[in-house]
């Protein structure tokens, strides 16, 4: 067994980051979705056509679903990171 505390322990990497880079698309989606929401609203209160922002919101809301069910399938994280 490798001392997780030696300098030359080195975990899996893909296994670290697995959960890791899913996290980052969600967090860059979720801003997305936070634009295109206040897009949206503004377009509808002021009477503007709302279609397309409404439809591009529809989409990135259904792809951060997607990646959080995705992100919950994943196996949970049994290494730490080494900073």
């Amino acid at each position: 067994m490798v001392d997780p505390e030696s300098s030359d322990w080195v975990p899996n990497p893909k296994r670290v980051r697995s959960g890791e880079d899913l996290d980052i698309v969600i967090g860059f989606l979720g801003f997305w979705a936070l634009v295109l929401f206040v897009a949206t609203a503004f377009r509808e209160v002021t009477g503007g056509p709302a279609l397309v922002p409404a439809l591009i919101l529809l989409f990135v809301v259904l792809a951060i679903w997607a990646m959080m069910r995705l992100r919950r399938s994943l196996p949970p994280r049994t290494t730490r990171r080494i900073t």
